[in-house]
């Protein structure tokens, strides 16, 4: 057959085993069989020892792979070759083991043949039709394919317009409350202001006429204090004088001494005590009432915000290993997962990520509203949310909702939701459980403070899209996240 065949012989012997592909940077073993460089790689995998030749089975005592740079260029002749062969049948695709034109195609096989191939035992009881007629049959079907798979195109188009009017009547929906909340608050706030300044001016000139009492009680008293210490420097001095002296003008220091009556300070009128004690009853009652008013909203809010929060089905989330960077060490439950200062020597599958130190939940979601917690203790480096099933694994990633990722993160002391860009987020205390509340019928994402449920952060409705979502964890260097039951 090589004899009668030498192209098609040229083309086996360029062929690699593995792939049955030509060769690409071949590669000589110790045995002298010859491989693709990628395709002996991947075969061998990860593994540094018993490795052996896929076609011989012997023995490889290492992974030196010496290129074989003389195949390479004789794969470079025979693909030119065949070439040459195809040109010179007028363009026509010519069958590899008996170089004649493909006239004929075989039902049977599904593929094209030459005269030869229809007359050998192979093809002998095969229904064979003229290739022109088995390309207008294929072309109909193909066609109605093509219009199935345009139609279905079609549909999903009208989907994503739905999607994307929900998207905006979702934003505007949003916009209209915020107007509305900042309004009313704005209207409170006003109020409050107005009232705070009604009474504050109440309070000043209350103020102000006390201290105008006070200041005529002050300047009387002194004015008092001043004449009769003069008296008494007049009597002392007169004490001191001789007998004769003394007693000059006797009568009308008598009459200076005994005049007058000490004078009372002015008290607080009953008028100006009264409004006093009614501006503070008034103080009072309205202190009560915002006190009241305070209790009321944090009330009406935290059952609020209870109601929503049992809408949500907590589901029991547990850790994929295939999907876990190689840094990352998951407990045996598939609940827990820490920082490793080492790789592991784990297989670099398609799933798994290999720059980030991420990890996926098992579980995807694609409607409905489901919660879980995740417990992130005392780390200073983690973040936690959620994550499109075909986020991408390799490379760097950024962790924003462009990358198909929504989250918070807490990085030394300080914490943010993953924004673009992302957002400081002002906690009053930091979290120890994170409430992590999926809506996949409203296309959103909020986190809670699960031990107070105070709301930590939410991205909008319609901001997470449609498609397969699951649970997403980053975990950096300190103390272990791990999954509520």
């Amino acid at each position: 057959m090589a004899a009668d065949n030498p192209v098609k012989s040229l083309q086996d012997e360029a062929t690699c085993p593995i792939c049955l592909e030509y060769f690409r940077e071949p590669v000589t073993l110790d045995c002298g069989h010859n491989f693709c460089r990628a395709c002996i790689t991947e075969c061998w995998g990860g593994s540094d020892t018993d490795i052996s030749c896929p076609q011989c089975r012997q023995a490889v005592q290492h992974k030196y792979l010496r290129p074989d740079r003389q195949l390479a260029n004789v794969v470079e002749i025979v693909k030119q070759l065949s070439l040459k062969v195809t040109k010179g049948t007028g363009g026509e695709r010519v069958c590899v083991e008996h170089q004649e034109p493909l006239k004929l195609f075989c039902k049977e096989d599904q593929t094209p043949i030459c005269l030869v191939c229809d007359r050998s035992r192979a093809h002998k009881s095969h229904m064979v039709v003229p290739i022109q007629e088995a390309v207008e049959e294929y072309k109909e079907k193909i066609q109605a394919h093509l219009k199935t798979r345009r139609e279905e195109r079609e549909t999903l188009l009208g989907f994503k317009v739905t999607a994307e009017v929900k998207r905006m009547e979702y934003l505007k929906q949003i916009e209209k409350e915020r107007q509305k909340i900042v309004s009313e608050f704005q209207q409170l706030q006003q109020f409050l202001e107005e009232q705070e300044r009604l009474l504050l001016a109440q309070l000043e000139k209350l103020d102000k006429e006390i201290v105008k009492i006070q200041n005529e009680n002050i300047t009387k008293l002194c004015e008092e204090i001043s004449h009769l210490s003069e008296l008494i420097s007049e009597m002392e001095g007169k004490c001191q004088k001789p007998a004769s002296e003394f007693l000059q003008d006797i009568r009308s220091t008598l009459s200076r001494c005994g005049k007058g009556k000490l004078q009372q300070p002015e008290e607080i009128s009953p008028e100006l005590e009264k409004g006093l004690h009614d501006f503070s009853q008034k103080t009072v009652v309205l202190m009560e009432t915002l006190r009241k008013f305070k209790d009321t909203l944090r009330s009406a809010l935290e059952t609020k915000r209870g109601e929503s929060l049992a809408s949500f089905t907590q589901v029991n989330v547990t850790l994929d290993p295939d999907t876990a960077h190689r840094q990352l060490i998951l407990s045996e439950d598939g609940k827990s997962v820490s920082w490793a200062d080492t790789r592991q020597d784990l297989p670099d599958n398609p799933e798994r990520f290999d720059t980030d130190l991420c990890v996926l939940g098992c579980e995807g979601f694609t409607s409905g509203r489901h919660c879980w917690e995740v417990e992130v203790g005392g780390g200073q480096c983690w973040a936690v949310g959620v994550a499109r099933e075909s986020v991408r694994r390799k490379g760097w990633i950024r962790l924003s909702p462009e990358e198909g990722i929504w989250a918070v993160e807490q990085w030394g002391d300080q914490f943010w939701a993953l924004t673009s860009p992302a957002t400081p987020l002002p906690l009053r205390r930091v979290p120890s459980r994170i409430r992590v509340c999926l809506d996949c019928d409203q296309g959103q994402v909020t986190f809670f403070d699960a031990g107070d449920q105070a709301p930590i952060f939410t991205f909008p409705p319609a901001s997470v899209p449609g498609g397969r979502i699951r649970p997403w964890l980053w975990v950096g260097a300190g103390s272990p996240l791990r999954l509520c039951p």
